[in-house]
C-alpha cells in the first residue's frame, strides 16, 4: 500500500462496510442504466458489456470472472486489506447489477441522458470506494497502483484505457451509442479528476 499519514483521521470497520455497500449500489445502478440504454463503459466492465451484447453472458458473471486475475497484482502491490475489500466490492456489483431488475422496471431511457447520469454515478461510486481503500478490480487496481507508484493520475490513466475499449466496441455497438458511452466515460473520469486527490482527502481505514 502507499504511505498514508498516521495522523490522518481513520475509518472504522463499520464505515468501511457502509461505504463499500453504498458505493457499489451507486455503481451497479449506473450499470443497469447503461445496459438498458445499450451503452458501454471502459476497462473490465466494458469487456463484460461486450460479452453481454455479443454472447449473452450475464454482465455480473462476466465481470466477476474477468476480475479474478487482477487480485494477484492487488495482493502483491496494494496489500491484503485492499484486496479483500476489492473482492467484496466486485462481488457486490456482480450481484446487484443482476438483481436491480427485481425491484424496478425501466421504460424509455434516452442514451445520452443515461450516459451523463450513469457516468456521474459511476464516478461518485468509485470515489467512495477509493477513499476507503477499495476498487472494482481490473483497470482500477492498475490505475491506483500507477498513481501510488509513479504519480500517474488515476483518472487520466483510466480515461485513456476506457477510450481504447470504447473504440474497439465500434465493432459491436452502433456508433451513436458508442459516442454516448464516451460522454459517460468523460463524465465519470471528470468526477475522479476533481475529487480523487490525496491533498484534499487523507482519511484512511483502520480495519
Amino acid at each position: 500500500m502507499t504511505h498514508i499519514d498516521s495522523d490522518a483521521p481513520k475509518h472504522s470497520l463499520g464505515e468501511d462496510i457502509f461505504a463499500i455497500v453504498s458505493g457499489t449500489l451507486f455503481i451497479s445502478f449506473a450499470v443497469v442504466l447503461f445496459k438498458n440504454a445499450g451503452l458501454l463503459t471502459g476497462g473490465t466492465s466494458g469487456i463484460s458489456f461486450l460479452g453481454f451484447y455479443l454472447a449473452g453472458i450475464p454482465f455480473g458473471l462476466g465481470f466477476f470472472i474477468i476480475n479474478l486475475p487482477f487480485y494477484i497484482l492487488a495482493l502483491m502491490r496494494m496489500g491484503w486489506r485492499f484486496t479483500v475489500k476489492t473482492f467484496c466490492a466486485v462481488a457486490l456489483v456482480s450481484v446487484m447489477s443482476e438483481t436491480h431488475g427485481l425491484f424496478l422496471t425501466i421504460g424509455k431511457l434516452e442514451p445520452f441522458y443515461a450516459a451523463i447520469v450513469g457516468g456521474l454515478m459511476l464516478g461518485m461510486g468509485f470515489i467512495v470506494l477509493f477513499r476507503h481503500q477499495a476498487s472494482l478490480g481490473g483497470v482500477n487496481i492498475l490505475a491506483l497502483y500507477l498513481q501510488a507508484r509513479y504519480k500517474i493520475p488515476a483518472g487520466k490513466f483510466q480515461l485513456g484505457v476506457d477510450l481504447v475499449v470504447l473504440v474497439i466496441s465500434l465493432l459491436a455497438v452502433d456508433w451513436l451509442l458508442v459516442a454516448a458511452s464516451v460522454i459517460g466515460s468523460v463524465a465519470m473520469n471528470l468526477v475522479l479528476w476533481v475529487n480523487h486527490r490525496r491533498d484534499r482527502y487523507v482519511a484512511w481505514s483502520a480495519a
